[in-house]
C-alpha cells in the first residue's frame, strides 16, 4: 500500500486558500500541502495570507518565543 496516494483531502463546505495558485477553493481542490485552512467561510480563506502575517507578527512578539537580553549569559 503505498504512503502517499496523492489523494486529496478536504470536504465540500470547508474553505482554503491555495497558495500555489493564490485562490480561494471549497473543498479538495490542490493538494493539502498547498493549502492554508480550513477557514469556516469563503471571506475568510480569502484573507488567509493576511490572516497568516498576523499570526507570525504575533508570535515573532510573544515574550515567551524571544531570549530575554537581560537573562545572564550562558557560561557554557
Amino acid at each position: 500500500m503505498a504512503l502517499f496516494t496523492g489523494r486529496k483531502t478536504g470536504r465540500p463546505g470547508e474553505w482554503f486558500y491555495c497558495i500555489r495558485h493564490r485562490k480561494v477553493e471549497e473543498g479538495p481542490e490542490c493538494p493539502a500541502k498547498d493549502r492554508l485552512g480550513p477557514y469556516p467561510n469563503r471571506a475568510e480563506a480569502s484573507r488567509a495570507m493576511d490572516t497568516a502575517r498576523e499570526r507570525n507578527v504575533q508570535w515573532e512578539n510573544d515574550a515567551r518565543w524571544r531570549d530575554d537580553d537581560d537573562a545572564p549569559e550562558d557560561a557554557g
